[in-house]
């Protein structure tokens, strides 16, 4: 892992607070906007895209990206649902990793913060895929270790996909299967 990012002085304070802001302007409009998730169902792939996106671009407050994709699996193709729900998975988990880049305290005060830091440093992407595949309340402290730490944006995000992918394609499935299990116990409504 690459820990110079090649900003020094007051650049690097600059783009610390610029992240710090950016990440509670992204928490907030996602916040703001969390009742509306349902109206791009009806764009398909790019709207199941945009919506993992805002899911996960929430900083410790919550957001039903998990229950969507659920619900997409049964209703879409779930290698593309899992494709669509990864990939703005990972990319709205750039809000955690922004936080720690950052430098600013959202998780420092949680005891599972220092742990995972000492894992990333130590094991550096392998520990940003097994926690972006768990599902766990803890992959916005695994972002901001991976920030605080000044991993590669791209390495961070190549690992937070393959995992966000493998997790999301076991949701769809387990969507996709669970109405053919309940089509099995209506036969009288199946289409």
């Amino acid at each position: 892992m690459n820990k110079s990012d090649g900003l020094t002085g007051w650049r690097l304070h600059a783009a610390r607070i610029l992240a710090f802001i950016a990440v509670i302007a992204i928490t907030l409009f996602v916040f703001s906007i969390r009742d509306k998730a349902a109206e791009f169902q009806a764009y398909g792939y790019p709207g199941i895209f945009f919506i993992s996106i805002l899911a996960n671009a929430t900083v410790i407050l919550p957001a039903p990206g998990i229950a969507l994709t659920y619900a997409f699996g049964a209703v879409f193709h779930p290698i593309g649902v899992a494709i669509a729900a990864g990939a703005g998975a990972a990319l709205g988990e750039l809000t955690g990793y922004l936080a720690g880049f950052s430098g600013q305290g959202i998780v420092n005060d949680i005891p599972m913060y220092e742990r995972i830091t000492g894992w990333t440093d130590r094991y550096g992407g392998w520990v940003v895929l097994v926690l972006a595949f768990i599902p766990n309340p803890f992959f916005d402290v695994a972002g901001a270790a991976a920030g605080a730490l000044k991993m590669r944006v791209h390495v961070f995000l190549m690992w937070a996909l393959i995992g966000k992918i493998l997790k999301m394609l076991l949701i769809a499935y387990a969507g996709a299967a669970s109405l053919d299990w309940v089509l099995n116990l209506f036969p009288s409504v199946q289409p």
